[in-house]
Formats: structure tokens, sequence, C-alpha cells
């Protein structure tokens, strides 16, 4: 791995691990519209992709970015990788603030939006250079936004995932790749089309049927 990835997933734990043992941090830098909207406390738009539920909500986005962040790395270097991550995270974070912008006591936490264009843009360049737990990385992706989607449609009240910030960021992460490396990304379009079946649907949920808002 290279360093930026190293001391992003080492500030991710650390900081993670303080918010599971401070409640006043935790509620101090997670998304919550309100604070956002009301107060400007923007920074929460990058805060809280460094907070997480607990260990098993960490060990999972941490260990979907390790599988993922070689291919970013070799295609975009690491400046590259830097811009998809944060890029990705404010533009997820930017979005939950758009489909939640009438709920000021909607909250959430986690990296999902940044490790979301990390797999897209990843899966853009090699869909078949990678796999998780044996399953091809296109199609992991594809399951991992099939399960946001569902949550995002049929909420949980002990959910306080950032589930909407997967499709803003993976939306980074794929426009990022076309527009660097178009003629790559369009080379893999049956696998970015498949992982973009899960959002497409959420988009005609929010956009058509307005199931959210």
């Amino acid at each position: 791995m290279s360093i930026p990835v190293l001391v992003i997933i080492a500030a991710t734990c650390i900081f993670s691990y303080r918010g599971f043992n401070d409640m006043a941090l935790f509620e101090k830098y997670k998304f919550n519209v309100g604070a956002i909207e009301n107060r400007k406390e923007y920074i929460r738009l990058i805060s809280s992709g460094f907070l997480h539920a607990d260990f098993m909500h960490l060990f999972f986005n941490m260990l979907s970015l390790y599988f993922f962040q070689a291919a970013v790395t070799v295609f975009f270097g690491n400046i590259g990788f830097l811009i998809i991550y944060f890029g990705s995270m404010i533009l997820g974070n930017l979005f939950s603030l758009m489909i939640y912008k009438k709920q000021p006591w909607y909250s959430a936490i986690g990296a999902s939006g940044a490790v979301s264009g990390i797999i897209f843009a990843s899966i853009a360049m090699a869909p078949n250079e990678i796999s998780v737990n044996f399953l091809p990385g296109w199609l992991f992706g594809t399951l991992y936004f099939g399960y946001s989607v569902y949550m995002m449609l049929n909420p949980k009240q002990w959910d306080n995932l950032g589930h909407a910030a997967h499709l803003g960021g993976a939306f980074f992460g794929l426009v990022y790749s076309i527009a660097l490396h178009p003629q790559q990304a369009m080379s893999n379009i049956l696998f970015l089309g498949a992982m973009s079946l899960p959002l497409i649907y959420l988009a005609y949920q929010i956009f058509v049927r307005k199931k959210i808002r």
C-alpha cells in the first residue's frame, strides 16, 4: 500500500476508535443536516468520513478500501487517489445533504462515500484483477451498492450509516475515471453498468417516485 492509503486507514481507525469512547466528539463531528445547514459546520462533510458506528463497520470499510486501492493508485497515482477519495467523500455527503434537506435531524457516519468512489474507479480501470472473498470485484461492488440502496429505501431506526453517501461517492469515482482514462473506462462499460443498476433504481425512486423527500 502507498503512504497516503496507510495514513488514511490509520487516521480513520484512530479517529473512529476515539469516537467509540467519546460521545461528545462523535456528536460534534458526525454528519448532521441541521448542524451543516443551520450552523454552517461544513467540517462535518469530511470529519464524518473518519467516524464509524462500531468495529465491524470500520473493518468492512477499511477492508474494502484495502482491496480496491491498488488499481486506483496504479492508474491515477497518489494525488489521484486522494482526489478520488476526498472528492467522493465530499460529494457523497453533499448528495446526502440534498436528499435529506427536509430532515434536519438526519445524521450519518462512515467512509462509505469515499470507499464507493474508490470501488468505482478501480472497477473502471481493472475489473478482472480484483477479487474480494472469491467474488469478482465488480460483483462485490454490485452487491455493495445493492445493499446500500436497499437500506436507504428501507431505513432501520438503529441504522446510522451513510448509505446515501455511497451514491454520490460512486458518481464522483466514475466521472473522474472516465474523464482521465475514457478509453479504459469505456472498455469496461459492462462491469460499470452492472454496478450502476442499483444506483439507477435509486435515482428512479428518488427523482420519479419521490420516495425519500
